[in-house]
């Protein structure tokens, strides 16, 4: 058993959240329980996610994607209040944490996507230093990382190829929604991107400099974060842990 707020404190410190400016809050986002013996992890705070942790009665959640941006007016209403009111009913404590989940070296969901890719990262790059950039442990055809990907994710990307039968020796990665870093792989070296959205200028922009470019899902390549983070700190405090997918084709 935990304090609430010891493991928010750990958390804190553990993903150095004060360093990022975010779309939104990073932390505690919902208080339920002042106790927690069990912790569920996921991706989103979506409603589907909040009822199977209540049925497996979850005093504390850890997610990537919380319930509150940058942009929100504060009104609880429709599904917003559906889910708030889950969650307070049930004393469900909600941990959200954004870009400290994305950025951390070890737990975070770019270094646990490049640990699944075998990808050996060495320096980062984009706004923050979210992205990373490595080489794989042999060097991969774009054709090759393709088809890995499609295995290790579960599905396949689109891939825009940049040069064709060129051997990939360094690759740049960040997953989610960061085809807006896309320019700074390039400038920081990368011979193919990996992420989890495209837009329509990646396309042009693949083409006319060779770098290749694949959009792998914004959800499958943020599945790995949450888990690992809860795991961590399940076995730092002595907690049960569960990790919960739902899936999202997005």
């Amino acid at each position: 058993m935990a304090s609430r707020s010891d493991i928010e404190t750990y958390l804190g410190a553990l993903l150095d959240v004060g360093k990022f400016r975010d779309y939104g809050p990073n932390g505690l986002q919902v208080e339920g329980k002042p106790e927690v013996k069990k912790l569920v992890s996921g991706v989103t705070a979506s409603r589907a996610f909040i009822e199977a942790a209540i049925e497996q009665q979850a005093d504390a959640v850890i997610v990537h994607h919380g319930l509150f941006w940058r942009g929100h007016d504060g009104r609880l209403t429709g599904w917003l209040k559906a889910r708030v009111e889950l969650l307070m009913a049930h004393g469900i404590n909600l941990y959200a944490y954004h870009l400290p989940l994305d950025a951390h070296p070890e737990l975070g969901n770019n270094a646990q996507l490049g640990a699944k890719l075998k990808l050996v990262p060495d320096g980062r790059f984009g706004e923050q230093d979210i992205g990373f950039i490595g080489a794989p442990v042999q060097p991969l055809t774009t054709a090759a990382l393709k088809a890995m990907l499609t295995y290790r994710l579960g599905r396949e990307p689109v891939m825009v190829e940049g040069r064709p039968g060129v051997t990939l020796q360094r690759i740049a990665w960040c997953t989610g929604g960061a085809q807006g870093y896309f320019e700074s792989a390039i400038a920081a070296g990368a011979e193919a991107y990996i992420t989890g959205e495209i837009s329509e200028p990646q396309a042009h922009l693949a083409r006319e400099t060779g770098v290749s470019f694949f959009a792998c899902g914004h959800h499958a390549t943020e599945r790995y974060g949450a888990p690992a983070l809860g795991a961590h700190v399940a076995e730092k405090f002595g907690l049960e842990h569960q990790f919960i997918e739902i899936d999202n084709p997005a």
